[in-house]
C-alpha cells in the first residue's frame, strides 16, 4: 500500500506537468501558425464569424483579394470577392481626433 501511494504521489505531479506543458505549447503553436506575423505570407486569415452551428464565415486576403469564403460541413463555398482594404492602424482614430481638434480650435479663434 505504501509503495502504491509513494509511486502515486510522485507520477501524479509529473502527468499533470505534462498536461499543462503539452496545453502551452498547443497555444504557442497555434499562434504561430494562425495569427502570427504574416510579413512575406500570401494567403492571411483577416477575420472569422461563426453565423450557426457548423456553419462559419471566413475573410481571406490573397494577392491583395480579400475573399469571402462559407465553411460547413459539406466543405467550402466561394461566397465573394473584393479588393483588399488597406490594413487599419491602431492610432487612427486618435488622428482623427486631434483633426477634429485642431478644426474645432480654428473655428474658435475667428471672430
Amino acid at each position: 500500500m505504501g509503495e502504491y501511494l509513494l509511486r502515486l504521489a510522485l507520477l501524479l505531479p509529473l502527468l499533470g506537468a505534462l498536461v499543462y506543458g503539452s496545453l502551452r505549447l498547443t497555444r504557442f503553436l497555434q499562434g504561430r501558425l494562425v495569427g502570427g506575423a504574416s510579413e512575406g505570407r500570401v494567403l492571411r486569415l483577416v477575420e472569422t464569424s461563426l453565423v450557426a452551428p457548423g456553419l462559419r464565415l471566413a475573410v481571406v486576403r490573397f494577392h491583395d483579394r480579400e475573399i469571402l469564403i462559407g465553411a460547413g460541413r459539406g466543405g467550402l463555398v466561394r461566397l465573394g470577392e473584393a479588393p483588399a482594404r488597406p490594413p487599419a492602424r491602431a492610432d487612427a482614430r486618435a488622428d482623427v481626433r486631434a483633426e477634429v481638434g485642431l478644426a474645432r480650435g480654428a473655428q474658435g479663434d475667428a471672430p
